[in-house]
């Protein structure tokens, strides 16, 4: 007599979702699906900066124009920094992908796509639009999504949550330097 732990579930929808005892989980899936489902999460991801980086294009004059505080990183750190976040960011959403797909996740990830579009929005406040009152508002808003997004990809994978800790981090920083930079130059930022 087959499991009946083991059996599909009506309400699951998919005939590849099976349950034991409270726990739901996807058969595996090929290589070739799991590679290209990354390939999708990466692209995802990188297009969210491709959108702020249109807006960054002459991010390096700007800032360099601006009075900084003591404590704020050169401008060439940034493009280095943010690539390894958002190579963590599409990884992470990739491994949350793999466990439940995309319906069986679809709260976190889609979450996670809109901080992504809250990522992108910020550098077009702040360096296109130069509102430094908004950017500052919104990156408090990027700090929560991320946050929230952190909180949904624990339940389905702890490595997922904590590769989003770094971007959390920086965010946390990029925070205060944004207040900062605001007070600091209340002209060229509104």
């Amino acid at each position: 007599m087959p499991n009946k732990a083991l059996q599909p579930t009506p309400e699951s929808g998919a005939a590849k979702l099976y349950v034991r005892p409270h726990v739901m989980h996807q058969l595996p899936i090929s290589q070739t699906r799991q590679a290209l489902g990354l390939l999708g999460w990466l692209l995802l991801t990188f297009a969210a900066a491709a959108v702020g980086g249109f807006a960054s294009a002459s991010a390096g004059a700007f800032y360099g124009e601006l009075v900084r505080p003591s404590w704020a990183p050169p401008g060439w750190l940034f493009a280095p920094v943010w690539s390894v976040l958002y190579v963590l960011m599409g990884i992470s959403a990739w491994l949350v992908w793999r466990v439940h797909g995309f319906a069986g996740a679809k709260s976190a990830l889609l979450v996670f796509v809109f901080q992504l579009a809250a990522n992108a929005l910020w550098t077009w406040l702040f360096f296109v639009w130069r509102q430094g009152g908004l950017a500052f508002a919104e990156i408090l808003l990027l700090w929560a999504l991320i946050a929230a997004t952190i909180g949904l990809f624990w339940r389905v994978s702890r490595l997922s949550a904590a590769l989003l800790f770094p971007y959390l981090a920086w965010v946390s920083f990029a925070s205060a330097l944004t207040l900062s930079m605001w007070r600091l130059n209340p002209g060229p930022l509104g």
